[in-house]
């Protein structure tokens, strides 16, 4: 049953990471496809996040764990200073490339190290193959 939780709440945490990233950097991005991409993204972060926040009463009591009030300002606070000087499309794509690319591995581990039950291994799975889809996505920005 820990692992079940362990696994909701590191994936929750990704997904509002994920959310918290896309909505600091959107504003920065002026390419019209990049954008769009980026909006999609934050859109596929929600539905992980709300398909984790509709299972998680079934394992615990409590709330899925999302990123506290100070990974937010770091996450807010790395993303101006790395685009302090560069903008570009190709800078912006490959700060997104590195986040999903955490995102990705961050997956695969609890996909290949835990015994979760099916149904989140399966939200898990999905979590990682929309990663996956925007490296594809994402990789022709650069």
């Amino acid at each position: 049953m820990e692992e079940n939780i362990n696994a909701l709440d590191e994936i929750s945490k990704g997904a509002c990471m994920g959310m918290d990233a896309t909505r600091d950097i959107i504003d920065k991005i002026e390419e019209k496809e990049l954008k769009r991409i980026v909006e999609d993204q934050y859109q596929q972060y929600e539905k992980i996040k709300k398909k984790i926040d509709d299972i998680y009463g079934e394992y615990s009591d409590s709330k899925p764990h999302e990123t506290g009030a100070m990974t937010k300002a770091m996450t807010w606070s790395q993303i101006n200073m790395k685009t302090m000087n560069d903008t570009s499309t190709s800078k912006i794509a490959e700060l997104l490339l590195q986040g999903t690319n955490m995102g990705i591995i961050e997956g695969r581990k609890i996909l290949n190290n835990k015994n979760i039950d099916k149904k989140i291994h399966k939200i898990i799975e999905e979590y990682v193959e929309i990663q996956e889809k925007y490296i594809e996505k994402l990789k022709k920005y650069l």
